[in-house]
């Protein structure tokens, strides 16, 4: 009829960590219950997709003690919110209105402006983050033409990357 709060006790018991709750005693032949637990449980990154309770209800009654068991699978779900940002070094440039793209040169300026693009991942949290793909498109041709002649790609931090267009192709 009311709510009223439970007392739990946190327990190792044969290696699993066992909560344990008084319900009340005595308790009248027939009584219905309803018990909304509300846990946290910290750790989880390494624990899959789901972790499993197995929750019993044990009666002290000495005449028929009672151990009805049920076993409950909640899915494990990580929240984590990303944030990628972007910056351009220069931020604006202007090529001159006489330069010409001078094919099979080995000077890096006949290749027009140096532009240095840094894009920056971070997690906000709360969860930790790992097997982040991060697919960045740069185009790189206008039709037929070079758009953008890419140099090189680097990372810093442990990360691993990959590319498809074709880097420094002339070996500038």
């Amino acid at each position: 009829q009311g709510q009223e709060k439970l007392s739990c006790n946190p327990k190792k018991e044969n290696g699993t960590h066992v909560v344990l709750c008084e319900l009340g005693n005595p308790m009248k032949a027939g009584a219905r219950i309803t018990v909304d637990l509300e846990l946290s449980v910290s750790g989880l990154e390494d624990m899959g997709d789901a972790i499993t309770f197995h929750l019993q209800l044990r009666s002290k009654n000495s005449p028929s003690p009672s151990k009805a068991s049920v076993t409950v699978t909640v899915p494990v779900e990580a929240e984590a919110e990303m944030e990628l940002r972007g910056n351009s070094l220069p931020a604006t440039t202007v090529l001159p209105t006489s330069w010409h793209w001078v094919e099979g040169s080995q000077r890096l300026e006949d290749y027009g402006i140096k532009v240095e693009h840094v894009y920056e991942l971070h997690n906000k949290g709360p969860g930790t983050v790992s097997g982040v793909t991060l697919s960045l498109a740069v185009p790189h041709l206008l039709r037929d033409h070079v758009l953008l002649y890419l140099l090189e790609l680097g990372t810093e931090g442990g990360m691993n990357c990959s590319h498809r267009a074709t880097l420094n192709p002339a070996q500038v």
